[in-house]
C-alpha cells in the first residue's frame, strides 16, 4: 500500500488509531487485493462496467479450454470495437483479473477473477423477491464445506425479523387484501425457510465458529418458528373478515369481492363507470344542513302561504328481501362435536389434521378460543368447552405426512384439571 493511499484511508479515523487494528476493518484490511479486483472490475460508468462484466464471464465460461490467445479473442468478440475491446482487456490484465503468459502468449482467468465471477453467478441466480432463498443457500454453501458465515446468519435473521414485521402490520391493520397479500408471500418463502430450518437443524454446536453463530441460528429458529405459525393466524384473521362481509345480492356477491374488482380497474375504466352510473355529481356545500331546514320552513311560509299540500304517492310494490342466514364454517361445528366430552388428553395432531392443509390451519386458528370469554355466539359453544391447549416443550417438528401436511408442531388437547 502506498504512503498516500495509508494517509487517505487515515483521514477517516481519528487520531492515533491505525485502521488495521480496528476489529470491524480488520477483515476488509486482509481482503483488500480481493476488493480491489472487485473495484476494479465496477469503476466507472455503467456500459463500461456492463461490457467488462460480459468480457469477463465469457471468457470464464469457457470451461473446457480455459486459455485463451489474443486471435481467440479477437474472433469471439468480433462485435466489439477493436480499440474498446483492447482496452476492457487491458484493464482486466492490470488488476490482475486476467492473467497474461509471456511465454505461451495465451490469456487467463486469475483465481481472484474467477471468485468474483463465482460471487456474481450466484447472486444473478436469485430475483429481489428471493432474497432470503439467497441468504439461505448462503449458509446451506457455507454448512457444506464447514465453514458456516456469521454474517449470513445476521442478514438471514435480519430478514426473517423484516418478514415478521410485514406480517404482524397486516394482521393489525384488518385489511383484507394486506393479509392475502402477506399470505401468498408467506407461501412463497416457505420452501426456502424450510430448508434453512433443515440445515441448521442437522448442525451441531460444533459446527459453529463461536457462541454468538450458534445465538445467531437458535433466534434464526425461533423467529422461522412464529412466522411458520402466522398462517393459522392469517386464516382466522380473514375468517373473521368473512363472517363481516356484506353480500349484496342472493348471488353471493360480497363487498370483498366487489372491491377486489374496482382494484383491478384502472383510472379510465373507473371514469367511464363514473359517467355512465353517476348521474348526478355531488357538490361541496357550506350550508349546515339544520340552518337550510329552517330558511326553508320560513321561506315556504311566508313567499307560499296557499300552497297546495299534495299527498304522497303510494308505495310501489317492491319484493322485500331477508337477510341472508350465514352459515358457521362446517369445521367449527364438526371440531365442536369431537371435542365436547373430551375426557382424555388427545394429540394435536388427531383433532385438527384432515381433509387438506387450509381445513387443518383453521382449526388450529380456532384452538386459540378455549378458554375466551368474550367470543362470537357461533364460536361460543367451542370457547367453553373446558379444554385447553398445551404445546410440547421441545422445537422439533412431528411428522405427519397426510393430508396436505407433512410436519407441524407437537402438542395435545387436554381437559382442565377440576377443583
Amino acid at each position: 500500500m502506498s504512503v498516500q493511499q495509508d494517509n487517505g484511508l487515515a483521514e477517516f479515523f481519528v487520531d492515533g488509531v491505525e485502521p488495521a487494528d480496528v476489529p470491524q476493518f480488520f477483515p476488509l484490511f486482509e481482503a483488500k487485493p480481493l476488493i480491489g479486483a472487485m473495484i476494479a472490475l465496477f469503476r466507472g460508468g455503467d456500459d463500461e462496467v456492463m461490457v467488462r462484466l460480459m468480457v469477463l464471464r465469457e471468457i470464464g465460461l469457457r470451461a473446457s479450454a480455459p486459455e485463451w490467445t489474443p486471435r481467440d479473442l479477437q474472433s469471439h468478440f468480433a462485435f466489439i470495437n477493436q480499440s474498446k475491446l483492447n482496452t476492457v482487456l487491458g484493464r482486466l490484465r492490470d488488476h490482475e483479473l486476467l492473467l497474461w503468459d509471456n511465454e505461451r502468449h495465451v490469456y487467463q482467468i486469475s483465481s481472484a477473477g474467477r471468485m468474483v465471477l463465482s460471487s456474481l453467478s450466484s447472486l444473478l441466480s436469485f430475483s429481489t423477491e428471493q432474497d432470503g432463498e439467497f441468504f439461505a443457500a448462503q449458509i446451506a454453501a457455507g454448512a457444506a464445506v464447514g465453514k458456516l458465515s456469521p454474517e449470513a446468519l445476521a442478514h438471514l435473521l435480519a430478514r426473517l425479523a423484516e418478514l415478521e414485521e410485514e406480517f404482524s402490520q397486516a394482521v393489525a391493520s384488518g385489511s383484507e387484501f394486506r393479509l392475502r397479500a402477506a399470505q401468498s408471500k408467506l407461501a412463497s418463502v416457505w420452501q426456502w425457510m424450510e430448508k434453512a430450518n433443515e440445515v441448521l437443524r442437522n448442525l451441531s454446536a460444533d459446527g459453529f465458529a463461536d457462541d454468538a453463530s450458534w445465538r445467531l441460528a437458535q433466534e434464526i429458529g425461533s423467529r422461522q418458528s412464529r412466522i411458520m405459525r402466522m398462517s393459522s393466524v392469517f386464516q382466522r384473521e380473514l375468517a373473521e373478515i368473512s363472517r363481516q362481509q356484506v353480500h349484496l345480492s342472493h348471488g353471493g356477491l360480497s363487498s370483498s369481492e366487489l372491491a377486489a374488482w374496482l382494484k383491478e380497474r384502472n383510472v379510465d375504466e373507473l371514469a367511464g363507470l363514473a359517467a355512465e352510473q353517476l348521474s348526478i355529481t355531488p357538490e361541496c356545500t357550506f350550508i349546515l344542513p339544520d340552518v337550510m331546514l329552517d330558511n326553508t320552513e320560513e321561506f315556504v311560509a311566508r313567499e307560499q302561504p296557499n300552497r297546495r299540500v299534495s299527498a304522497m304517492p303510494a308505495p310501489a310494490e317492491v319484493e322485500y328481501v331477508d337477510d341472508i342466514q350465514h352459515e358457521p364454517p362446517y369445521q367449527l361445528a364438526a371440531l365442536t362435536r369431537l371435542l365436547a366430552g373430551l375426557d382424555a388428553p388427545m394429540n394435536l395432531a388427531d383433532g385438527i389434521v384432515g381433509g387438506n392443509f387450509s381445513d387443518a390451519s383453521y382449526r388450529l386458528s380456532l384452538l386459540s378460543f378455549l378458554g375466551e370469554q368474550n367470543v362470537d355466539p357461533e364460536l361460543a359453544p367451542l370457547a367453553h368447552l373446558p379444554l385447553s391447549l398445551r404445546w410440547n416443550e421441545s422445537l422439533e417438528l412431528k411428522t405427519i405426512g397426510r393430508d396436505e401436511v407433512a410436519a407441524m408442531s407437537d402438542g395435545y388437547i387436554e381437559p382442565e384439571s377440576r377443583a
